[in-house]
């Protein structure tokens, strides 16, 4: 495998924009992410129902859409994206009610067609143009913050609401989100770990002890039941899947399109706060990695997304749609990229190791019929792990209670009356309450200062670790 000088990218093959990388020449299989694959499989196996609910389809149908959509996130690692890609989460219910307006059936697919295939036009648009790159950038930290807040709140509310994903399943779902906010977040396990090798070995899997834990507890109060297991591949059902297609129904009419306009400006909008949650996020690791320089480039993440929608608009219409990022994976990721390069070699490696083995083992029964009943816990407990790293992310994007402010009352009405408020609340208060540019700037010329005595701190640190 190519070895990368200390500070410098991965390894990659030149492709102008893209930069590709090939898995196990340019980027090592890393064990502990490729577990997490095997567990975590129950979280894009959620998508299963709403596309059956959408096009009326069979599980088998609905599974092999999610194994092709599956198969689609490696684009993102092999091209020069480093985050795990995933579905535009916190717009499944727009998504839904938008489908429920439409008749059962032709007319219900062409609907999710044509806002399928108008998402990928937008997110290329984005991406050709560059104008994602200037959109990021200009947009005011209380409004990004605002917007990666709003996310949190939304992700958790949908599990905690009395009618949401955790009803039925409380003890289950309270059991694992508590596993997996000890060993992911808490300072505490941190310091622990260090001294302790289970612990330590316990800290490199993510989300999988949380996942296991709700899983025995679930099983141990009848929270959940398994059926038989299954034994042998999964069952492609691509010739009946193509009855839900424009190979199937046709192409929709333009009306379709234009019914279609609020949503995707709605879930682009959404989207936006998962290019911003990204950025954060693999900024965030690569300060405190010195050893690899990570680039995040949101054309780039346009473009790849944007090809994604077409492909599933024209051959597996897609409910949860085509989305930039899984939060909850990426994040688990970059948690334990930032414990060293002896815990994880390159971002990559974590990525692709992740995104294979969820793909290989959801072609199994065996798994798919085990791990079948474990579906709700799954979503659940990603959308509560996304909820907390959404809040001390953001909180930590704003400096002075003006900010602060505009943040918290943007994400509150960005999570309970949509994306197109929020936005709205966040845009009047900026132009009402204005920021005190000097405050900020002193604040943060004292932060830089800081994080580059951290920055020296954790070089010497990584110094130790290689040198022992």
């Amino acid at each position: 495998m190519k070895r990368r000088e200390f500070g410098q990218e991965q390894p990659f093959i030149n492709l102008g924009l893209f930069k590709l990388r090939i898995p196990f020449i340019h980027a090592k299989f890393e064990i502990p992410e490729g577990i997490q694959g095997l567990i975590l499989i129950a979280v894009p196996m959620g998508a299963i129902p709403l596309v059956q609910e959408t096009l009326g389809c069979s599980f088998e149908v609905a599974l092999t859409m999610m194994i092709l959509n599956g198969l689609l996130y490696l684009l993102h690692p092999l091209f020069g994206d480093p985050v795990f890609p995933g579905w535009i989460t916190p717009a499944i219910p727009l998504v839904m009610v938008y489908a429920a307006g439409f008749e059962p059936g032709v007319d219900r697919i062409h609907a999710i067609i044509a806002l399928q295939l108008s998402m990928a036009v937008l997110f290329t648009f984005l991406g050709i143009t560059g104008v994602a790159n200037r959109l990021i950038k200009v947009v005011p930290a209380s409004i990004r913050a605002g917007i990666i807040l709003g996310a949190g709140i939304a992700a958790v509310y949908s599990v905690i609401q009395p009618a949401g994903r955790m009803k039925g399943i409380e003890v289950t779902i309270l059991t694992g989100v508590a596993v997996c906010y000890l060993t992911m977040f808490s300072f505490k396990f941190l310091a622990a770990k260090n001294n302790n090798p289970v612990l330590n070995q316990i800290s490199r899997y993510g989300m999988v002890p949380g996942i296991l834990a709700a899983a025995v507890v679930g099983f141990l109060l009848k929270e959940i039941t398994w059926g038989p297991i299954q034994g042998g591949i999964v069952d492609f059902r691509f010739g009946e899947a193509m009855n839900y297609t424009i190979f199937g129904v046709g192409f929709p009419a333009a009306s379709y399109f234009v019914k279609a306009l609020p949503l995707v400006a709605a879930a682009y909008i959404i989207a936006f706060g998962d290019f911003v949650l990204a950025e954060v996020v693999i900024k965030d690791a690569d300060e405190v990695r010195q050893d690899e320089y990570v680039e995040f480039n949101p054309s780039r993440s346009n473009l790849i997304t944007g090809f994604r929608n077409l492909v599933m608009g024209l051959f597996a219409p897609y409910a949860p749609l085509n989305g930039p990022l899984w939060a909850g994976g990426t994040i688990a990721i970059a948690e334990r990229y930032k414990h060293g390069r002896k815990s994880m070699d390159s971002i990559y490696g974590g990525i692709f190791s992740y995104i294979m083995t969820m793909g290989f083992f959801a072609m199994l029964l065996p798994v798919v019929s085990f791990l079948r009943p474990l579906l709700p816990a799954g979503l659940s407990l990603t959308l509560v792990v996304q909820g907390f790293a959404c809040a001390y992310i953001a909180m930590d994007m704003v400096k002075t209670k003006e900010e602060r402010g505009i943040a918290g009352i943007m994400a509150i009405f960005l999570a309970f009356r949509g994306s197109a408020w929020g936005l709205a609340a966040g845009v009047v208060m900026f132009i009402l309450i204005g920021v005190d540019k000097e405050r900020i700037a002193k604040i943060e010329a004292e932060a830089a200062k800081e994080l580059e005595l951290k920055k020296e701190r954790q070089r010497i640190a990584q110094e130790k670790e290689m040198a022992k």
